[in-house]
């Protein structure tokens, strides 16, 4: 039954809205989403997305991680990038990451993803731990 002046009846049945956002937070270079479709292809999930997150650890005190996500929770974000490339962003790593690019790097050194943060104040010689204006995390040895 809906009241006049009332709005829309409220439903009993919550339904979970997983933002898209297409104005990338993140940004990913054409290396990193070639190499991304290949390797979700290869790992069997052709339609999954690549998970980027921030941890406590690292001998900076954040590090960053990556997996292979085939769904979104709630509360992240998932952005559409290059080549129809899904990333997921969870939304406590949002703030430490936002403006970052993701990129693919192949050479004599190394090779795999590496992220260039605005939001590094100082990170290690290793690439992947980093700390923030605001500190926090818990520094460890790099191994």
């Amino acid at each position: 039954m809906t009241l006049a002046g009332m709005g829309a009846p409220i439903s009993k049945t919550p339904t979970v809205t997983i933002p898209t956002v297409s104005a990338a937070m993140v940004t990913v270079t054409e290396r990193a989403a070639v190499k991304a479709q290949s390797l979700l292809a290869a790992k069997g999930h052709p339609d999954g997305m690549l998970r980027v997150f921030v941890v406590g650890g690292g001998c900076s005190g954040y590090q960053y991680g990556m997996a292979i996500a085939t769904n979104a929770e709630a509360e992240d974000q998932v952005i559409e990038a290059e080549g129809g490339v899904r990333v997921v962003v969870d939304r406590d790593s949002i703030p430490m990451i936002s403006g970052a690019e993701i990129d693919y790097v192949e050479d004599l050194m190394k090779s795999g993803f590496t992220i260039y943060n605005p939001n590094a104040t100082s990170s290690c010689a290793c690439g992947s731990s980093f700390q923030t204006a605001g500190g926090g995390g818990t520094p460890r040895a790099c191994n």
